[in-house]
């Protein structure tokens, strides 16, 4: 089962949003209120709501003003630090190479979102009421297992967002870089070697961090502590309050036991 990826070149985009408008219809997301803070973006953010956001930027290059768009949502790492962290598996690698989600096994706990090196995962719901969950794109999951492209590819006019194979992605991706060179030398495929390959790769005209995108994505070394030792003793210490209610429970069974003879 070859493992699929998606393609975007900023250099084809329009900023339509026609990508926002398919991710929010497919999956029944919610309009996000907003108003106007002196851009064309919009929304401003992610949300728990908005899987998908393009980010505008004005660049001054080649004595010419350029816009640049950039698609910010899940990169669906190989190496994914949201998929480390989770402590109950809610978040784990789809056969398809993409990060799958199983909402009902989230424990809110925010990890993948406080991990995550791109800043992605956003948490609904209320700390105070222990009711949250995480939420991202999925990948049109319900969508790619069913041989169908994701929405948002489906509905992009100028095909600055392409889906297939990721070997065949990559293939496109480096021939878009070899056409760009000689108008932007610093055209890069971003995501071909980025935390062992990104399932959403870009073809960049400028350097990642002139997109917004960090140059050189890592797991934080704070994933590696969690998962060696942290997490484990979060289990170990789960595990001493349960035997410790057990205990409680059998020594208040007892004493009643002794009360009720006398």
């Amino acid at each position: 089962m070859a493992e699929k990826a998606i393609l975007f070149d900023p250099t084809k985009c329009t900023a339509c949003r026609g990508c926002q408008v398919a991710c929010k219809q497919w999956n029944e997301l919610e309009a996000v209120p907003t108003v106007n803070l002196g851009s064309y973006e919009n929304p401003p953010d992610l949300s728990p709501n908005t899987y998908i956001k393009m980010r505008f930027k004005e660049l001054e290059y080649d004595k010419s003003l350029e816009w640049l768009f950039t698609r910010r949502s899940c990169m669906h790492c190989t190496n994914a630090a949201c998929v480390e962290v989770c402590p109950t598996g809610a978040l784990s690698h789809h056969p398809l190479g993409f990060i799958d989600y199983n909402e009902d096994l989230c424990s809110g706990c925010g990890y993948c979102s406080q991990f995550c090196p791109f800043q992605v995962p956003r948490m609904s719901g209320s700390s105070i009421t222990g009711i949250r969950k995480a939420s991202k794109c999925l990948f049109c999951a319900d969508r790619v297992t069913n041989n169908l492209i994701p929405a948002c590819v489906k509905t992009c006019p100028p095909h600055a967002l392409q889906f297939g194979d990721q070997d065949q992605m990559l293939l496109l991706g480096r021939q878009r870089v070899k056409e760009l060179k000689a108008k932007y030398p610093d055209a890069y495929l971003y995501g071909e070697d980025e935390l062992g390959g990104l399932h959403v790769m870009y073809v960049l005209p400028h350097k990642p961090t002139v997109h917004g995108l960090p140059a050189d994505p890592r797991l934080p070394a704070s994933t590696t502590v969690w998962q060696g030792i942290l997490q484990p003793a979060g289990y170990v210490l789960a595990g001493l309050t349960v035997l410790g209610l057990g205990l409680n429970y059998l020594v208040a069974r007892a004493n009643v036991k002794s009360h009720g003879k006398g």
